[in-house]
């Protein structure tokens, strides 16, 4: 073992693990403690656990894609596309908020969107200076959020043999369909579906002998290494979220932070009805509440914290986009027009709702964009397992029958769960226009996936 070496691998998986760090995650963090305690936090390790288990040996993933037939080729990058765009939308609103609660609202929402568009250049800039570049600075927004929300962590002194009981002892006493549905989103925001081609591609990027057995071998054992390093720095950042809210605010009414903002003087506390009703927090009200329980800076801090969030997840949604388009449709574009045609179509539809809506509305985004997430899902876990597991492509290294079957009965759980979350959306929507459309919809998703099965 040489540190020197896993030094010179170090980077893919961090900035794969922004995955699990985007302001999408982040929210459904804080509404996880929030509405459910410390009970579900097990079931966001499912994620990790497919990412750890897919980590090694994924080089001829993207040999495999290309030599797929035509018409699902293209259908598994339009859908990988969707996943790219409802990211780089969930990023573009959670800096807008971050900047509007840095400037104490001075700076208006749709003034959040617009910087949004111009920080993109900055990215393209570092990335001019190579990938290590671009890796160490990522590494310095992982850095940021894991000091802004360990911060918070601190200040609100959350039990710690509840959040030991949480994280090892899946119970659930006293849930109900609101706590359910909690630890489904966890799941459904926490696996971004173009992320798993974002790690197999970054670890094209070190210099490997592939023809040399023994090397490949020891870059995989240094990558697993260095993917499950992240891994456990993104959980301990969820920790922090989901902890910080379990503590603070489970069981919570608007009532009783409504008097609480009122007593500290907070200009928010309209936000808050003066009524029984349980909390329900997002990314902005998270900040507000955290500023009236525990003074301003709590909540500077944390917007500091979503605006690292935020940035963070704007390259890999860029890199993401490239890497899928080469290895579908064997097509290369600049990253200048790539920025350019995702962050467009996230954008617009983010800007009006930012020009006429309230942030309330603009943070309620976030429910249909990891509903979509979770859609998309089958389509990037399916061929990932497929490739890695055909000697044609992989050779010596092909996912043996153990990692064959864990596998599949993972990617079949996560399915599960995501088809719930999915269909909990759904029925929340209450409209029998809409209970007809999704059935049609689910009809020829279902038949698919089951094509591609």
């Amino acid at each position: 073992f040489s540190f020197r070496k896993l030094w010179a691998f170090t980077g893919p998986g961090f900035l794969m693990s922004i995955a699990y760090l985007d302001p999408g995650n982040i929210e459904s963090d804080l509404q996880s403690g929030a509405v459910a305690g410390f009970k579900v936090r097990p079931v966001g390790r499912v994620g990790q656990g497919l990412r750890v288990l897919a980590a090694p040996g994924e080089e001829g993933e993207q040999e495999g894609l290309g030599s797929c037939l035509c018409f699902p080729r293209i259908i598994l990058w339009l859908m990988v596309e969707l996943a790219i765009i409802g990211s780089d939308m969930q990023e573009v609103i959670g800096s807008a908020i971050a900047i509007n609660l840095l400037s104490v609202g001075k700076i208006p929402l749709w003034g959040g969107v617009l910087i949004t568009i111009a920080d993109t250049f900055v990215f393209l800039f570092l990335d001019k200076y190579g990938l290590r570049k671009l890796e160490a600075f990522f590494g310095l927004l992982i850095t940021i959020m894991a000091l802004t929300f360990g911060y918070e962590y601190i200040t609100v002194r959350p039990s710690q043999e509840k959040l030991l009981q949480g994280l090892f002892i899946p119970y659930c006493r006293d849930c109900g369909t609101p706590q359910l549905e909690q630890a489904v989103g966890i799941v459904g925001a926490v696996i971004m579906p173009h992320n798993m081609y974002l790690h197999s591609a970054l670890v094209k990027s070190r210099q490997v002998n592939r023809a040399d057995k023994r090397e490949v071998r020891e870059a995989n054992k240094y990558f697993f290494i260095e993917s499950c390093i992240a891994l456990f720095v993104s959980f301990i950042i969820n920790i922090f979220v989901v902890t910080v809210f379990a503590e603070a605010f489970f069981n919570k009414t608007n009532m009783d932070v409504n008097q609480v903002c009122a007593n500290s003087s907070s200009p928010h506390s309209s936000l808050f009805p003066n009524n029984n009703q349980t909390l329900e927090v997002d990314i902005y009200k998270g900040g507000v509440v955290l500023g009236c329980y525990f003074g301003p800076a709590a909540l500077y801090i944390w917007a500091i914290g979503i605006l690292a969030a935020g940035q963070s997840s704007t390259m890999t949604g860029t890199y993401s986009g490239q890497f899928v388009m080469e290895g579908f449709l064997n097509l290369r574009w600049s990253r200048f027009a790539r920025v350019l045609l995702t962050r467009s179509i996230a954008v617009t539809p983010t800007l009006f709702v930012a020009i006429f809506q309230d942030v309330e509305h603009l943070t309620g985004m976030n429910d249909f964009l990891n509903v979509l997430m979770s859609l998309q899902l089958p389509f990037a876990l399916i061929p990932v397992l497929t490739f890695t597991s055909l000697p044609s492509v992989m050779h010596d290294f092909a996912n043996g029958l153990f990692w064959k079957v864990a596998g599949g009965l993972l990617i079949l759980l996560i399915c599960a769960i995501n088809m719930y979350f999915v269909v909990a959306y759904v029925m929340s929507l209450n409209h029998l226009g809409l209970y007809i459309g999704a059935a049609v919809l689910s009809v020829v998703y279902l038949s698919f996936v089951a094509y591609l099965v």
